[in-house]
């Protein structure tokens, strides 16, 4: 019976009688072989849109290595093919430049991506299918003993790093915000590890001049015309513990047309009904408490 070759490294299988003489060479070959597959490293320059890796019966091939760069400057995006059926791990290094895509597929199956503005290591491993990003399928990952998570500077002389507390009375999950927010903003929770940008004022954001009846945002300012007719400014529905809100009169007529301030089903002052500021050159602020005294006169 012939030699065969195995089907993922493709490392020659020799059997009893044959290759006479040949043994102590192929097996050194085999051994290269190995060699390549375990600490292997080849720089594949991408000179299309499509490349293909070999992996090529007992020869030094690219697809065996074990670390593999991709290089060039590319100009549309483009896919490495390793071919089906084989099985294999590969460290992955994107040194392309040109803002395009790089994906390693195995023929036939799913593909591991780089996005055009990835320019970093991943672990791959080919399943004889399809090629699997190792850190994408971890669900999670634990550092013990208070490691750190360090992002290194420009040139790595320095990092900054992430880490938790000396003593965690109970675990807890930071979810990010699903966008940035604008200058000068702060992250902040919700209590339940939500985070969200959010403005840090010393008090109201103050609104352009209402003429008409108006519905209330929490910590905001107004300054309220009622020359023409009385207003109603209608409170939050939801508000929430420390929530503010901040009236004007801007052309001293409340009291001949009163502002009036519906509850919007909480109490105020502790009483359920609306309150009604019929008051020259009235300026007050509201603060929410709870659901038993509702908003109550920060000043009036």
């Amino acid at each position: 019976m012939a030699s065969s070759y195995s089907t993922d490294l493709k490392i020659e299988l020799m059997v009893t009688g044959e290759k006479d003489n040949q043994w102590g060479d192929i097996t050194n070959t085999n051994l290269n072989l190995v060699q390549q597959a375990i600490a292997g490293f080849e720089s594949i320059a991408i000179t299309s849109t499509n490349t293909t890796l070999l992996m090529t019966d007992g020869t030094l091939s690219n697809a065996r290595n074990a670390v593999l760069r991709f290089t060039g400057a590319i100009t549309a995006n483009c896919t490495v093919f390793v071919a089906s059926g084989i099985e294999k791990t590969y460290t992955v290094d994107n040194a392309t430049t040109g803002a395009f895509t790089v994906a390693l597929n195995q023929v036939g199956g799913s593909s591991v991506i780089f996005e055009a503005t990835d320019k970093s290591h991943k672990l791959v491993y080919l399943d004889g299918t399809n090629a699997n990003d190792i850190l994408n399928d971890l669900s999670t990952i634990r550092l013990p003993n208070r490691n750190e998570v360090r992002f290194g500077d420009a040139d790595n002389s320095n990092y900054v790093s992430l880490r938790a507390g000396a003593t965690v009375a109970s675990n807890i999950s930071f979810t990010l915000p699903t966008a940035d927010g604008t200058a000068n903003q702060v992250l902040t929770t919700d209590g339940s590890g939500a985070l969200s940008f959010a403005t840090v004022s010393g008090g109201a954001a103050w609104q352009a001049v209402k003429t008409t009846n108006f519905n209330v945002t929490a910590k905001e300012g107004y300054f309220v015309n009622t020359s023409s007719a009385a207003i109603t400014a209608t409170l939050p529905a939801s508000p929430t513990l420390g929530d503010f809100v901040s009236f004007i009169d801007y052309a001293a007529t409340f009291d001949t047309n009163n502002l009036t301030i519906a509850r919007n089903g909480k109490n105020i002052q502790g009483s359920a009904t609306d309150l009604t500021v019929a008051t020259e050159r009235a300026g007050l602020t509201l603060v929410f408490t709870d659901n038993t005294q509702g908003w109550l006169l920060q000043n009036n």
